[in-house]
């Protein structure tokens, strides 16, 4: 490493909860190898505990799910403010608004930058004149940075039919990967069989369909437990019907423990972990924790989700938007027999061990950053 200055490296994303639970092997990893970090993302209660890593911080305001044309010109504006003073020799950019409007950025002040698709998001899907802008923003912001990292196959092909980016551009990682010697196996606690949601409460992450899907199976099951654990925030329009789930609790059909910062402990004790997404994502982090720590999966068949399931080998995929459907398979895995069980648990497992290794992002990362920075 130079002596004189060491290499800075921007981290830019939409919120520092998503960073302080997903990158924070990719920072440590960074540190060790004498590069400074700066994370760049709208302050909320992680920020602090990102800063006790030794990496620096500064706030961005960002309308993370709006498309208000003029809040996004702000934005765009925000990013060239910060990657100015901020000088950074290295941006990795994750999430949409930095993946589009910090790239904007990095092209105007030549920044090199490596981005990572974690999701498209809906406004990708929809039909019309704000499905062409927002591909035509991706295909302008993408056009000058170093790598392009996609977490599934759709998502790269996708991209890579609609000539959004170029074939020595991109690179798939196997979703942002997971530590299977923090996530493993743990012995079950005794308790009623378990299905467990892990995850925001977002209409599209098909939690109302988990609702009315628990319904049913405790309807012809009703020794099952079944709990959603994750945060709920009431000034998301994407949250999912608050009164339905409270209508589910009250009735004892799920139960509702909120957010929390040791997941490990809940999926000790669930039998299955469920995730019946209604739209793309990259690989949700959910699932690889679970599968890491032995767990049979219900998934959506929908683009990333689908990807840490192998259909009847370690769980089962649903299909979205139908909550009979999801019920049938839930049903269906409950009436397993326990040695049954095991074995879709050891197939989860096993995949992990195979191909969702946070070794391999962190390595793929490093070698990048190096290669752009002159240490390779």
């Amino acid at each position: 490493m130079d002596s004189v200055k060491t290499p800075h490296i921007v981290i830019a994303y939409n919120g520092c909860w998503y960073v302080w639970n997903a990158r924070r092997p990719l920072i440590r990893a960074l540190q060790e190898k004498g590069y400074a970090v700066t994370v760049l993302a709208p302050r909320d209660e992680y920020t602090t505990r990102l800063t006790e890593l030794g990496v620096g911080f500064r706030h961005i305001d960002i309308d993370a799910k709006g498309i208000n044309p003029l809040k996004d010109i702000r934005t765009l504006f925000a990013y060239l403010k910060a990657y100015r003073e901020l000088k950074p020799d290295i941006l990795l950019q994750y999430t949409i608004k930095p993946n589009i409007y910090g790239s904007i950025a990095a092209r105007f002040l030549k920044i090199p930058a490596i981005n990572n698709v974690t999701g498209l998001g809906t406004a990708f899907e929809r039909k019309g004149i704000l499905q062409l802008v927002v591909r035509g923003l991706y295909r302008f912001a993408f056009a000058s940075v170093e790598r392009v990292f996609f977490q599934n196959r759709d998502d790269r092909e996708l991209f890579l039919s609609g000539g959004l980016v170029k074939t020595e551009q991109q690179d798939l990682l196997p979703g942002s990967g997971v530590n299977p010697d923090y996530f493993q196996p743990q012995p079950r606690p005794e308790g009623p069989f378990t299905f467990l949601f892990v995850g925001r409460l977002l209409a599209a992450k098909g939690v109302e369909d988990f609702v009315k899907a628990a319904r049913i199976v405790r309807g012809k099951e009703p020794e099952t437990r079944i709990l959603l654990v994750g945060p709920y925030d009431p000034a998301d329009p994407y949250s999912a019907d608050k009164g339905l789930i409270d209508a589910a609790v009250a009735e004892g059909c799920i139960e509702l423990p909120g957010p929390t910062d040791e997941i490990r402990n809940y999926l000790a004790a669930a039998d299955c972990v469920v995730l019946p997404s209604r739209y793309r994502e990259g690989v949700p982090r959910s699932l690889l924790e679970a599968a890491s720590m032995g767990k049979a999966l219900i998934a959506a068949d929908s683009i990333g989700t689908r990807e840490p399931v192998a259909d009847g080998i370690n769980g089962y995929l649903c299909r979205p938007g139908e909550p009979e459907d999801l019920a049938e398979k839930m049903l269906t895995l409950r009436r397993l027999s326990s040695r049954e069980l095991e074995q879709m648990g050891r197939a989860s497992r096993q995949m992990i061990i195979d191909r969702f290794d946070e070794k391999i992002v962190i390595n793929k990362y490093l070698k990048m950053v190096d290669y752009i920075s002159g240490e390779s």
